[in-house]
């Protein structure tokens, strides 16, 4: 009978064992990503800051649009919702055009075409 408790107490010793090291590699660590499956991109590890595509100038890249603070629909889409100029990393244009654009809606808001702020 003791060699049966010893029997016992050994397996017991070994089958606990074994889950507690898979369990340990199969834990993700905190703060990093897993290396990818092969569906995934194969073994690269996660790239947190992905490319993105730059954004281009919409005046330098097309010759035939204009800044003018009358055209109303070109003003609106440099300005937000509630009224205010969007900068030039969310538009994409260059600082040239940026400063031309800003000077169109200030004009456009003076005579009235544009609100200063939306209600």
């Amino acid at each position: 009978m003791s060699e049966e408790i010893k029997n016992i107490d050994t397996d017991t010793v070994v089958e606990s064992a074994e889950p507690a090291a898979e369990a340990a590699a199969a834990a993700p660590s905190y703060g990093r990503r897993p290396y990818a499956g092969q569906e995934e991109g194969g073994d690269r590890p996660y790239q947190r800051n992905m490319r993105f595509k730059r954004k281009v100038c919409r005046f330098c890249h097309d010759a035939n649009a204009k800044i003018d603070y009358k055209d109303v629909k070109m003003v609106e889409q440099f300005i937000t919702d509630r009224g205010k100029i969007l900068p030039r990393r969310v538009t994409g244009t260059c600082a040239k055009h940026q400063r031309g654009v800003a000077q169109a809606i200030k004009r456009a808001r003076i005579i009235a075409l544009v609100p200063f702020v939306e209600k």
